[in-house]
């Protein structure tokens, strides 16, 4: 029912007059598949990372710098994104998952402000003001710079990695994982390898990030360092947290309330944070397990 509602949304809006929160749902999905890359992390894997930011801005910043380059096919630059976001994850995994609770957390965040500094420092890509993209990427028979064309693209890609985080949560991989996150010590006595499980959840969490960077950057046709800072790893656990930690839709309702809260409550004051900051509250105190408290069904749940 609701993919259903997700196809007909664009053709309704145009109808109504209202194109432009065409736009508006795209960045949502976009947002809700960088949540959910997190989720699988977090709510699967039981690891509190800080610093994912890291791999969306990593992906996001491959795809500008090859179209400065001249590479504006999404065939090569979308999968070099996802590529080059899963290398910096397992580099990062290899080393941070040798730790455990406060130091992971920060450890995590402080491999995603070298690569925010890095970046920052990067003058031949814009340094710290960032890169215009010049077009949007290409993709054979379909024009993305029609919002409409693009919308259905990002929404093909989050309804795909969806299905297969939902198979990847239902094999015998995700029970492992779960399992882990419940008790380790089991695990390993169990003969578990729980370090390359965890590794590998790691990468994919990266991986997919990264292919929610290289749409974002393709929505805004701009990439700056901001999108690695610890600030945006901030926003994309709110974001989970609003939707429920480990409910495999937690990311996308997450997502959803938080943008559109903002872009409600942006129209009314300029202190829209606070009334943001006060529903965050509410849910906390009210559904600890998120809008996933209120929504999930069993078997939902991870």
């Amino acid at each position: 029912m609701v993919l259903v509602a997700a196809v007909g949304f664009p053709f309704t809006a145009e109808a109504l007059g209202s194109g432009y929160y065409v736009g508006v749902a795209t960045r949502v999905m976009i947002y809700a598949l960088a949540a959910s890359s997190l989720n699988l992390v977090l709510g699967y894997g039981g690891m509190i990372s800080f610093g994912h930011a890291a791999f969306f801005g990593a992906g996001a910043y491959t795809v500008a710098i090859l179209a400065q380059e001249g590479v504006g096919s999404a065939l090569i630059a979308w999968p070099l994104a996802v590529a080059v976001s899963v290398a910096c994850a397992i580099v990062i995994g290899a080393i941070s998952l040798r730790t455990r609770g406060l130091y992971f957390i920060m450890i995590t965040l402080a491999f995603a402000q070298m690569l925010y500094y890095f970046f920052v420092s990067l003058k031949a890509y814009g340094g710290e003001d960032g890169i215009n993209l010049a077009a949007r990427s290409h993709l054979p028979g379909i024009d993305l710079r029609d919002e409409t064309a693009f919308y259905f693209v990002v929404l093909a890609i989050l309804a795909g990695c969806l299905y297969l985080l939902r198979r990847l949560a239902a094999s015998r991989f995700g029970a492992v994982l779960r399992g882990i996150r419940e008790n380790e010590g089991r695990m390993t006595a169990l003969g578990y390898p729980t370090y390359r499980y965890r590794l590998v959840c790691f990468t994919l969490g990266g991986g997919i990030a990264g292919l929610a960077g290289a749409l974002i950057v393709n929505q805004h046709g701009f990439i700056s360092p901001n999108l690695l800072d610890w600030t945006q790893s901030g926003t994309l656990l709110i974001m989970l947290i609003l939707g429920g930690v480990g409910w495999l839709y937690g990311g996308v309702a997450g997502a959803a309330a938080m943008l559109l809260l903002e872009e409600i409550l942006s129209h009314w004051t300029g202190y829209w944070k606070l009334g943001l900051g006060l529903v965050l509250l509410f849910v906390v105190l009210r559904a600890p397990g998120g809008i996933g408290s209120w929504l999930a069904r069993d078997g939902a749940r991870g």
